[in-house]
């Protein structure tokens, strides 16, 4: 097994991935084919899922938490719309700098901007309902933390997208066949996914793609908003 599917399967699947149209993109991803580095980036097939589901929606203000080393972010914004922004929130210092560089190669430090701090200071202070998409990709303990403010900030009919939400298959079992230190993580990210599948405000699939990955449709617009 590899991560939560088979692995012929998943290696097929990566297969498929088409090449970046992007030259950072592409020596990013060479980087850690190669193992030269082992940043935190998202799959092959979740950046070919999102990069279907931003197509369709073509959204102008992106909200990002967990920059890493930029990836995410410099991959969606190849779909938004004319004039449209990405603000990303990213805490350790390490991965900033190397962030900020890669948008910077990228030429879209006016169109990604980076917010350095930790997610729970800097989400209270941005407008509500601002974004038509929120993409979670940070502590998943941190998740059913952030999500109030996640729903408070995503316009409505905008979309939610959380990535690693399986734990490598983990949330799946009993608590009680995991270990020990993993058991908050693992409590936490079921009270997640419980929470926004049961909710009123939103719409939500579990998919098990990538280290599994919720599409989550915030209720409450009109349908030709």
């Amino acid at each position: 097994m590899s991560e939560i599917n088979y692995s012929y399967i998943v290696e097929y699947i990566r297969a498929l991935h088409p090449v970046p149209t992007s030259n950072v993109l592409l020596e990013i991803e060479k980087k850690i084919a190669s193992e030269t580095e082992h940043w935190p980036i998202i799959k092959p097939e979740v950046a070919d899922f999102i990069k279907v589901v931003l197509s369709l929606i073509k959204p102008v203000h992106i909200l990002e938490i967990g920059t890493a080393v930029g990836y995410s972010s410099i991959l969606m914004s190849e779909f938004l719309s004319e004039n449209g922004h990405i603000t990303t929130i990213e805490r350790f210092p390490y991965m900033l700098n190397i962030a900020k560089e890669n948008i910077k190669k990228a030429g879209l430090e006016e169109t990604i901007t980076v917010l350095e701090g930790d997610a729970s200071e800097i989400l209270p202070t941005l407008d509500a309902m601002q974004y038509d998409v929120v993409f979670m990709d940070c502590a998943k303990g941190q998740y059913i933390h952030f999500l109030p403010e996640c729903l408070r900030l995503l316009k409505p009919n905008g979309l939610l997208i959380t990535d690693n939400v399986l734990h490598k298959g983990t949330v799946a079992r009993s608590r009680y066949l995991i270990d020990r230190r993993q058991r908050t993580t693992h409590s936490r990210l079921r009270d997640f996914l419980w929470t926004i599948t049961h909710s009123d405000e939103l719409r939500s699939s579990v998919l098990p793609v990538g280290d599994g990955i919720a599409l989550s449709f915030k209720t409450g617009g009109k349908t030709n908003d």
